[in-house]
Parts: C-alpha cells; structure tokens; sequence
C-alpha cells in the first residue's frame, strides 16, 4: 500500500460519514466490553511486559471480502454519525467516528472509554455503518471485527474532523486556521531508508470522555511491532495552531538500527529549486517545502526540499535540539494554481522537546516520486546511541499544526530558492557550473540603508563559489544572494553539501540556509553548455 493511501483514504471518509441516515444499531452503551482499571502508569507497564515477550502479530484480520473493495467501493463506507462516541455529552466539544476496516487496512485497532478510571472496549457491529454501497453483506462480517481508525470532530464543525489516526501508527491534524490537512505524523519510524523498513502500529487506543467544557481531548495508545512496543499519551487542543503534546514510553525488543523519534512524513514533487519532475502545468506541487531546525546551540537552519533522482539521506548533528520541522512557507497561490487542493493552505509541523533529547541527530529522507500521490519526504530526531532490548527510552514533546507557529527567529528567513545554470549571460561559457539564488526576507534587512555592506558567508564540501552577490531586493523589502558552483575537475557525481548565511561585518542578519546539490551526469554537463549556444 502507497505511503499516502490512509491520507487520502481519511480525507474522503471525512466527508462521508452517513448524516441523517436512519440506524437500526442498538444504543451504543450496549456495545461495551467489560470495566477495566485504567491510567498511563498501568499501560506503560503492559507495553513492557509485551516487549518482553516474542511478537505476536494479529489473528483476526480483515476478511478478504473486505481486503479485495476497491477504492471507491471502500470510500463509499459511511459511519452513522449519529452513533459517535460522545454525542450524549449536552453541549460537549468533541466526538469521535471510527474506520471501518478493508482495503489496505486490514489489522484490527481496539477502541475503549475511559471513564472514571475504568476502560470499556467500544465493540464493532456493522450496525455502525452504512455499508449498502460498497457491496459487502454486513451480515457475512466475522463477529470479533474491530476498527481501523478514529477521527476528532469539534463543536465549531460536526462536518470536518480537525484530527485522524489511520494505518499503522500514522496520524494528522489540520491547520484550524484554514482547515486543511496536509502533511502526517507518526508514532515511531524505524530503519527509514534501510531495508526492510518497519512501520509500529497502534494496536489499541483509550479515550479519556471529556467534560463538555473541555478544551483539551485526552487519549492513549499502545503501540506494538517486531521490534519495539509503546505506551502514548495524547493531549489534542484544537485552534491556530493545533497543538498536541506527546509523551511516549519505548520498549525495545531488540536493537534498532536506526530509530525515528517524532517522524514527520510529507509530499515533495516539484518547486522552485527542483524542476525535476516539472512536467505538470502547475508551478509547484508540494505539502511542505522545506525542513526547519533550530539547534541545541541556537542556529537556526532552513534546508528547501527536493524530490532527488534516487533516494537521498541527509543528517544533521546535534545536542538537545529546541526544534524542527516540515514548513510551508510559501502561502502564495499564484505559485501553485491549484484550485482543486490548495497547496498554499497546507499546514506546516513544529516539533518542540519538552525536555533534553541527549545527543543524536536530525534526519531527512528524501525518495524520488513521480507524482503528488506519494509522500516521499521523511523526518525525525534519531539518538545517538542506538536502542537496546530491555531499555525504557522516554521523550516528550509539542506539536504545533498551522500556518502560523509560535516560534519564530530574530534572523531573516530564506523564502525561495531557484537554481539554474551558471556563468555570466552573453559571455562563453568554458565549463559548466549551477546558479543558486536565495531571497531572504524579515529580521533587520528592510531596515539597513542602501549601501549597508552585506555579504553572504558560502561554504561547500566539493567545488569552488564564484560570481557572489548579495543586494536588496525591494520586491520583498530584503535580500537576494547569489553565487555559482563550479564543480572540480572530475565526472564525480557525489552530492555538493552548501551552507550559506548573510552578515554584515561579523553580525549573522539571517538563518543558515543549507542545500544538498546533486550534479548531472557528465554528458548531462555538456548538453547544458550546448543549449546556452556554447
């Protein structure tokens, strides 16, 4: 199944659920499993005793009437909204409706309320769903089915969820300041970019029943998988932006090779820095464009997105990191033209620990894709010291979800970079070298007097940087920098680290803007050359 099967799966179904339909289910209160004491101390403690033992990966799954839907068939799927927990909470702020399972959803999730202390599975019947389209008999349906997923509704619109947990440990909010999902998160990643990849899933979720003047939805999940289980707790408050707080307990079973705190999964096809894959009539096409960081030592760092011709990995050192994240910066439509997805209004992800992380490293996956219905950008907080079987790892921390995040940097940011070929129009050119042009907007730059002595700090793992520039750009009342790279004198193809930042005499104006370059081929290089008239 695609990376971006659930979100997509989740963004129709949304908008399915079966409004003022007649039900024949009996009332929900019926569908209970027995009272079972509950707090996070106790799931915690069934998380460890589950890694202790060998894994067991489910029995009862989706039957395979359900696996073979098609996709229309599945989207067509509809939950009785009015049967959503929580609908007879007088004037309560949030409800819940669940997945039904099928298609590529085919391991069950357990689903209970909290209530008082005590936890009671929410029992599946097919009752809960109109499944009259999809052309599945309800009454064939195995007794013990369960769910594949929830999603949040809130009081200021019972229509449109404002969060979705689906498929495997994957889950994701909106921005409320314009209603749009977007990019995704996860639980836990591990191995990304090796072989075999391994994606944890949430087997079971708990849902602690709001008071009706609740602002903040409380929720846990116990996460299991070949190598590791987990005990998550979920503090979900909706607005702009939507913040979720994250506490999470890992379990190895093993040792992990490479392991993904607070992965953030997004789309990358084509933008301004990398036409690769422009053949689409829009100008851009892309949930985020860029990953932001904000180091242990107080850097902060913008590196733009790209969708490379083979799969890229890139890491960035670090101790105790104050944040990063998948950003949309760019909010202008004409630069998208997409009337049918508006990119512009996809929310960007903040990652903020909430206590020292240790030493380890900021991680950027990128994976070719030749369209928008992959997600093909990955991106999580990796230790240093790979986990052990045995071991408790805790980490904690605040998403923020929008278009406007509560962080912000005294510097000023890089809002776009375009890269084309070097060299100097109307001049031959004798070799062959790459353009970048970076804008940088904000900070002290619309405030410094014309002739302000600004200079950009370029450095560059291979290569040489000639023809730099940086001048004011009224446009954007801040700076362009620019610069070429001309490469060694050899056919190697191995990619050009950069990093970039503007100053005046020794004062840091703006962030650090790092690239990953990757060249063309040799014969690539001369066709080039041969284009320009050279």
């Amino acid at each position: 199944m695609r990376r971006r099967d659930f979100l997509e799966s989740a963004v129709l179904l949304s908008t399915l659920s079966a409004t003022g339909l007649a039900s024949a289910a009996a009332p929900s209160n019926a569908r209970r499993g027995p009272a079972q004491p509950f707090d996070y101390a106790s799931l915690k403690g069934r998380a460890r005793a589950l890694a202790g033992k060998p894994y067991q990966p489910p029995t009862n799954l989706a039957p395979q009437a359900l696996m073979e839907l098609g996709y229309d068939e599945y989207q067509s799927i509809r939950f009785h909204r009015d049967e959503a927990l929580w609908t007879d909470v007088r004037d309560g702020n949030f409800r819940l409706e669940f997945f039904h399972m099928g298609r590529g959803f085919k391991e069950p999730v357990r689903m209970h309320e909290i209530v008082d202390g005590q936890a009671r599975e929410i029992l599946y019947h097919p009752d809960l769903f109109d499944l009259s389209r999809s052309g599945i008999n309800a009454r064939s349906l195995p007794g013990d089915l369960s769910f594949a997923g929830f999603r949040v509704h809130t009081i200021t619109n019972w229509e449109a969820d404002v969060a979705s947990f689906l498929g495997a440990s994957y889950f994701r909010s909106i921005g409320s300041d314009t209603r749009q999902f977007g990019l995704s998160a996860r639980g836990l990643a591990i191995d990304t970019a090796l072989e075999p990849e391994e994606f944890p899933r949430f087997s079971e979720f708990f849902f602690e029943r709001p008071r009706p003047d609740a602002r903040t939805l409380v929720l846990y999940a116990l996460m299991d998988s070949p190598s590791v289980a987990g005990a998550y707790r979920f503090a979900l408050t909706p607005g702009a932006p939507q913040v979720v707080e994250v506490d999470a307990a890992i379990y190895p079973r093993k040792e992990i090779r490479r392991l993904g705190i607070a992965p953030l999964t997004s789309m990358y096809q084509v933008g301004e820095n990398d036409r690769r894959m422009g053949y689409d009539w829009r100008p851009e096409i892309h949930d985020s464009d860029g990953l932001w960081m904000h180091t242990g030592s107080g850097e902060w760092l913008w590196r733009p997105l790209n969708n490379p011709a083979t799969l890229r990995f890139n890491s960035f050192l670090d101790e105790n990191p104050r944040g990063f994240g998948l950003l949309q910066r760019d909010r202008d439509f004409n630069n998208y033209q997409d009337d049918g997805v508006y990119y512009e209004r996809r929310p960007s992800l903040w990652i903020e620990p909430k206590a020292p992380w240790g030493k380890g490293s900021v991680q950027l996956t990128e994976i070719p894709t030749p369209d928008e219905t992959f997600d093909n950008i990955v991106a999580f907080w990796n230790p240093a010291t790979p986990p052990k079987s045995g071991e408790e790892l805790l980490y904690s921390y605040r998403m923020y979800w929008g278009t406007q995040l509560p962080v912000w940097s005294s510097l000023a940011e890089a809002i776009a970079t375009r890269t084309g070929l070097g060299g100097v129009v109307g001049q031959r050119r004798k070799y062959f070298s790459w353009r970048f042009a970076v804008d940088f907007k904000g900070g002290e730059l619309a405030t410094l007097p014309e002739r302000a002595k600004v200079e950009p700090v370029i450095h560059v793992s291979r290569g040489t940087v000639e023809v730099t520039s940086a001048r004011p750009l009224q446009a954007i009342r801040g700076y362009r920098a620019m610069f070429d790279l001309k490469l060694p004198d050899d056919e190697s193809m191995a990619p050009v680290d950069i990093r970039m930042h503007l100053r005046i005499g020794h004062l840091p104006l703006t962030e650090t803007w790092t690239y990953q370059y990757s060249p063309p081929t040799p014969q690539e290089r001369l066709l080039y050359l041969r284009n320009a008239g050279h």
